[in-house]
């Protein structure tokens, strides 16, 4: 049963690649001072104006303990905002500053390059994404 686990088991699989991509995607963006996760925390808020705290864990996938703790070092380092919502008292709205942009704008040539690299490996990226995304709206 071990080795059916091993050689079956979806999540181990998902779970595996996600830390490879993850750590293909860290080293690429080093030299942007980014992680991969920050990237995509930055990007979720790459809008005209604030955004939701709840939009950008949905997004994420994340919950929002998990977001507000990794919201705090982008905060930190001067590359987003929080204010409270005025709509909603428990809510948050975020925003990337001026340098938040810069530091994306930095970043995402990186990310481009990296990501068309990653997809020439697959068969077929696109299917795999739909399938990923398949997934995650039947489990929600």
């Amino acid at each position: 049963m071990t080795l059916h686990v091993r050689d079956t088991c979806l999540c181990l699989h998902a779970q595996r690649a996600a830390r490879v991509l993850a750590r293909r995607f860290d080293e690429a963006l080093r030299p942007a001072s980014l992680t991969n996760g920050q990237f995509s925390m930055l990007m979720s808020m790459n809008r005209p104006g604030p955004v939701r705290m709840r939009e950008v864990a949905t997004l994420l996938g994340m919950d929002r303990t998990t977001l507000t703790s990794a919201l705090k070092t982008l905060e930190k380092r001067g590359l987003v905002t929080t204010q409270a919502d005025p709509d909603d008292r428990r809510g948050r709205l975020l925003a990337l500053t001026d340098a938040g942009r810069d530091r994306l704008a930095e970043a995402l040539p990186i990310w481009v390059e990296t990501h068309r690299e990653v997809e020439t490996l697959l068969e077929d990226p696109a299917q795999l994404r739909a399938g990923l995304n398949a997934l995650t709206a039947a489990m929600r």
